[in-house]
């Protein structure tokens, strides 16, 4: 399914995207929201002139209209980068020669470290905490158990299918951005768990190709998976960010301070440059100043 809007030049930008770069629906929205909101701009304030007569000057002077509605630097670059991709392509197909974006410098932001909950609090998420009764507890708690362990998606995690775990080699694959497959380790337990699920599921859900069903066999909903997330994590944790992604920094957090090699973290991950693996390090560093001021006379 291709996204349409009334924006011509920008259709085909997206039909690109969607099948040449295979990005997923939840990326092809987020780029075309941005551009239709520029467009939107560019019609307002100067009367629908055409998509290659626009300045960069006409550019930054979107962005400073959204920068008073106090939009945070991290989104006014996602903006940007959206902007800077679809001129990129109008270059590639000939329709222009320049991009307006030449000119627009990205605002720098500070990187914060991502949020993630102590090893000690997940222990205690599966030990103590009570889960749903029935299949829906189950589920939950199985897909906690799922994320935990792997540090996979959210998106991956619901587009899981049965045929993508291996139980008796102890793996999963996992379909992620970009549709690159790459396969996760699972403890014997889990495996064993997650087989266990599968042969456990209700008759009305034996249909389904999902690895997580809700009672009547249908996958599971991002919002929904969220919800309990959010919930479960409530119990354990006052971070105020309490997500699906929390448990992926988590995940990494833990293999970094327990001595994972840097590469090693970013395979597991599905990252494609290591330079987004790179801000677990950060979380390792506070970690050693933590324990070096607690545990150092001089400290």
């Amino acid at each position: 399914m291709s996204i349409q809007t009334r924006y011509i030049p920008l259709n085909a930008f997206l039909a690109y995207l969607q099948f040449e770069k295979r990005y997923s629906l939840h990326t092809i929205t987020a780029y075309s929201n941005d551009l239709i909101q520029f467009f939107d701009f560019v019609a307002t304030q100067y009367e629908g002139l055409p998509y290659d007569q626009i300045t960069g000057t006409m550019v930054r002077s979107w962005l400073a209209s959204m920068k008073e509605e106090e939009m945070t630097g991290k989104t006014l670059n996602r903006k940007i980068s959206s902007l800077k991709s679809f001129y990129k392509y109008q270059i590639q197909q000939g329709a222009l020669t320049k991009s307006p974006m030449e000119t627009v410098i990205s605002p720098k932001i500070s990187k914060r470290l991502p949020s993630f909950v102590a090893e000690n609090d997940m222990e205690q998420l599966f030990l103590n905490l009570s889960f749903a009764e029935g299949w829906k507890g189950y589920t939950e708690k199985m897909v906690i158990q799922l994320f935990y362990a792997t540090g996979m998606r959210l998106s991956e995690l619901i587009q899981c299918k049965e045929n993508q775990l291996d139980a008796a080699k102890k793996i999963i694959k996992v379909l992620g951005k970009g549709n690159k497959e790459r396969i996760l380790p699972l403890s014997p337990e889990l495996a064993l768990e997650l087989k266990k699920y599968i042969t456990e599921k209700p008759a009305e859900t034996k249909g389904s190709p999902y690895l997580f069903v809700t009672e009547k066999g249908k996958a599971l909903q991002a919002k929904a998976v969220y919800t309990f997330v959010k919930y479960y994590l409530s119990q354990v944790t006052t971070l105020q960010k309490k997500s699906p992604h929390v448990l992926r920094h988590s995940f990494a957090t833990h293999l970094m301070n327990n001595g994972a090699d840097l590469n090693a973290v970013k395979e597991l991950l599905g990252h494609s440059s290591l330079a987004a693996t790179q801000v677990y390090t950060h979380n390792t560093i506070e970690k050693l100043k933590e324990v070096f001021s607690k545990a150092h006379p001089k400290a």
